[in-house]
């Protein structure tokens, strides 16, 4: 039986990450973490095998660092932060997702495959408007990929803050009279919860920490 802690417990992903570890037969929910519920990180490491963050960009890299101190995986869904200062801290380890959502990561494979036969493309990213940071991690994340790939991403990413969405995004390429369009939709936040999941479960296994990207434990990508 996995232990996981929750860290932004109180927050919309959060409860939807407890509910989830609640649900599943191969874990139990050990501790929630979040200045709302009078609760620190430091408060629930001692009894996790794992923690799973998604709390704010100016306290992420602190919690992943407490974790990794006190020999907890940590499981990091909050982007913003540059987590490659804590490559190899620690004996636990640290896996980082800018989307959770598996048919985001899809889509982002899609655009890698596209990339070196339509170069030009740019990035529309949606989310709700209590998000934080912008352009979202799976925005710069797809930018990241595309670019690796040989594609130019024109600059800026855009991004949009309305209430009513989830998490959104469109690629959008170009080329000699065609254009290509490739699109997810998160419509609720339990589509995150398979890939989450899946990370918990994997996390203490990586032979590289911090491992970025759900498409290293989809696909069974080097790290």
């Amino acid at each position: 039986m996995i232990r996981v802690a929750v860290s932004g417990a109180a927050g919309k992903m959060g409860e939807t990450v407890c509910a989830a570890v609640e649900a599943a037969d191969d874990m139990t929910l050990a501790g929630r973490a979040d200045p709302r519920l009078e609760s620190a990180i430091e408060d629930v490491l001692a009894e996790a095998d794992v923690v799973v963050d998604f709390s704010r960009p100016d306290t992420a890299l602190d919690n992943a660092r407490a974790c990794l101190d006190a020999g907890v995986h940590c499981v990091m869904g909050t982007t913003g932060a540059d987590f490659s200062t804590l490559e190899g801290r620690g004996a636990a380890n640290l896996f980082v997702a800018p989307n959770f959502a598996i048919g985001a990561v899809l889509m982002m494979e899609a655009a890698k495959l596209a990339a070196p036969h339509m170069p030009d493309c740019e990035i529309v990213e949606l989310h709700h408007d209590q998000k934080l940071d912008a352009p979202s991690g799976t925005a710069a994340r797809t930018a990241e990929l595309i670019a690796k790939a040989g594609g130019n991403v024109h600059e800026p990413i855009h991004s949009v803050r309305l209430p009513g969405l989830v998490a959104h995004q469109e690629v959008l390429f170009g080329g000699l009279g065609q254009t290509l369009s490739i699109r997810h939709d998160s419509i609720s936040r339990e589509s995150f919860m398979p890939g989450v999941l899946l990370a918990v479960r994997r996390v203490g296994g990586l032979e590289r920490s911090p491992t970025v990207g759900l498409e290293r434990l989809l696909f069974d990508q080097s790290a």
